[in-house]
């Protein structure tokens, strides 16, 4: 079982199963049970997120706070409040400029060095 913040996800013989805690209230748990076709979907999906991201990476993109938000599929507040540079997945997310009220980022590939 792995949890992260107030979500948790269990993993069962190949099922997967979210669970969403509402509060410390263990009585009002929802419990959804995806399907092999569902689970594949999100895989995919997953996988052009991250294939968007290497292609804005390579190609020296700049993206705004919002596209960022989109594209990591997060509130655009949480994109400016996490500071100035940071990891996501394989990437270096940092501030690079102000263009009138948007503030643009690039993503930078980073290797594992183990």
């Amino acid at each position: 079982m792995i949890n992260y913040r107030k979500y948790t996800l269990a993993i069962d013989k190949g099922n997967i199963l979210y669970y969403i805690m509402n509060g410390l209230d263990k009585n009002n748990i929802e419990e959804l049970h995806l399907t092999r076709d569902e689970r594949v979907r999100q895989l995919k999906n997953t996988i052009d997120t991250l294939n968007i991201a290497e292609e804005v990476a390579q190609k020296g993109y700049l993206i705004t706070s919002s596209e960022l938000a989109d594209l990591m599929d997060i509130n655009a507040s949480a994109v400016t409040s996490r500071g100035e540079e940071w990891p996501w997945r394989n990437w270096i997310i940092s501030r690079v400029k102000r263009e009138g009220n948007q503030i643009l980022w690039q993503l930078e590939r980073f290797e594992k060095t183990n």
